[in-house]
């Protein structure tokens, strides 16, 4: 890249995805609508059968998203709207990146803290993407 060239066009460029549509990667409204709607499934479960603690409602996100990442490829939110998380390096995304995501994305601040690609430190680290299906 020239100096005047050093930020990407759009997220995604420099790891080689599109602009926009399928395989693109899912920007922050979106991401956050995902979330939303995770957190509002967790609240409605904790709700039902942990009288609505807080830390049970954190249990139940963390456990929708392992859980539901780890099978069907993103948590029911990210379904919802689209977008999957699959491995930068292609393949399965196994167990272990759900439960290192998740444990990080729990945490807020590595989620809130991303780069160009609108990768943030809980993807960094897990060596995922979140991408428009």
């Amino acid at each position: 890249m020239t100096p005047d060239s050093e930020l990407p066009d759009w997220p995604g460029q420099r790891i080689g995805l599109p602009e926009s549509g399928a395989r693109s990667v899912a920007r922050v409204g979106r991401r956050i609508g995902g979330i939303a709607i995770d957190w509002g499934f967790s609240v409605i479960i904790s709700a039902a059968f942990f009288s609505y603690e807080p830390l049970a409602t954190l249990a139940v996100f963390a456990a929708l998203h392992i859980v539901s990442t780890a099978l069907l490829g993103g948590s029911p939110g990210h379904l919802i709207l689209g977008m999957h998380v699959v491995p930068m390096a292609g393949g399965r995304i196994g167990l272990w990146r759900p439960i290192l995501r998740t444990a990080l994305l729990v945490l807020v601040l590595p989620a809130v803290f991303f780069n160009v690609d609108h990768r943030g430190l809980h993807d960094r680290a897990a060596g995922t993407v979140l991408l428009i299906k």
